[in-house]
């Protein structure tokens, strides 16, 4: 088994609270609150990881070449621990993922998709159980509005308080991402050995925790100042 799947495996066994913790815990950024699930996966799974495959979308024009429909180059390039991440932070009011593309992904066997951007045919994605998130909804065509500006490039995700926590993070191919109903989250490439490594910790702390909790011991002993410095540096 690669590095690479070892590791997907790893972070699809966290949650997006417990990798939060751990990089508070590291003083790193990369999470992002306001991505909401539109569909999930089989039986309703809801939580996607894998290795970050980036587009931009935008007006403009294409890049050289032969034309194609946006998003169809990002999934060629995908497969089971890749999770598309779309940035369409144009302002315009056009899909930057829509029904085709979430077949051809599901298809092809991708983790899911991230966009930064309005999603368009809902329901299908929600029908073929494929995981998307996305800022918002549109029945509005990509068509005449906005096209692909570059597959595989930086891509920046999320607008909010500042960077970090629920802030802009910029995402570059091969970076790692998980998602689930609490919050997206990006993980730099070079970081994601140490940060699992304190994600793991940390649950392992809280499962302790809980099994003290149905043991029976008072919650106030529980979570007490241990608990409160579990993330100091």
């Amino acid at each position: 088994m690669s590095d690479s799947k070892n590791l997907v495996q790893r972070l699809r066994r966290l949650d997006a609270c417990a990798v939060s913790d751990a990089l508070d815990k590291l003083g790193l950024p990369g999470v992002v609150t306001h991505l909401p699930q539109r569909s999930q996966g089989p039986g309703g799974a809801s939580r996607i990881a894998g290795r970050a495959v980036t587009m931009k979308v935008g007006p403009g024009q294409p890049p050289p070449g032969p034309p194609k429909h946006l998003g169809c180059t990002a999934i060629e390039q995908s497969g089971s621990d890749d999770v598309i991440v779309v940035e369409q932070r144009s302002g315009v009011e056009a899909g930057c993922w829509g029904g085709l593309l979430t077949l051809g992904a599901k298809v092809r066997g991708v983790a899911g998709v991230v966009a930064d951007g309005p999603l368009r045919d809902v329901d299908e994605a929600i029908a073929y159980e494929f995981p998307v998130f996305s800022r918002s909804l549109t029945a509005r065509t990509a068509r005449g509005r906005v096209v692909e500006l570059g597959t595989q490039v930086p891509v920046t995700i999320g607008a909010g308080s500042g960077p970090g926590l629920g802030g802009e993070v910029v995402v570059h191919p091969g970076d790692y991402v998980l998602a689930d109903r609490s919050a997206v989250i990006f993980i730099a490439a070079a970081h994601i050995g140490q940060v699992l490594d304190a994600a793991e910790t940390i649950v392992a702390k809280e499962a302790a925790m809980a099994k003290a909790l149905l043991a029976g011991t008072p919650i106030g002993e529980v979570m007490g100042g241990n608990y409160e410095h579990m993330l100091e540096k």
